[in-house]
């Protein structure tokens, strides 16, 4: 299929679908007219990808899951790679510091909104 039905089927646009080609994600062949032709498994391959992306992998994380899963096709894309556990947890917890520092900041502003509104009435209920 040609890049713009693989676009289509994925709802991908063209331009990912060359990114993930060119950060080796995705392969194709080229035909005469050197148009990219990709074969039906390539809709689970970008389908795939999206997912991880979704998680916050990047593109990197991504060429290590997929080149474990292809070595090992018999498992799930992830459930046989040990390393992709250590990036997982990476990435937790990356969250939960990025949630962390959010909360703080959160915690702060509710404080300062709080105080601007008692010196609003304060300063309301002297006139």
């Amino acid at each position: 299929m040609k890049i713009s039905q693989l676009a289509k089927s994925t709802g991908v646009s063209a331009r990912s679908i060359r990114h993930y080609e060119k950060k080796k994600l995705l392969t194709s062949t080229r035909l005469e007219n050197d148009y990219r032709e990709f074969d039906e498994s390539a809709v689970e391959r970008v389908n795939t990808i999206q997912l991880y992306l979704s998680l916050g992998l990047t593109t990197e994380d991504i060429e290590q899951v997929l080149n474990c899963s292809d070595a090992s096709p018999e498992y799930p894309a992830d459930a046989y790679c040990g390393e992709m556990l250590e990036v997982y947890e990476q990435k937790l917890q990356g969250i939960n510091k990025q949630m962390s520092a959010l909360a703080l900041v959160q915690q702060r502003l509710l404080q300062r909104i709080g105080q601007m509104k008692q010196n609003r009435l304060a300063r309301c209920g002297d006139h």
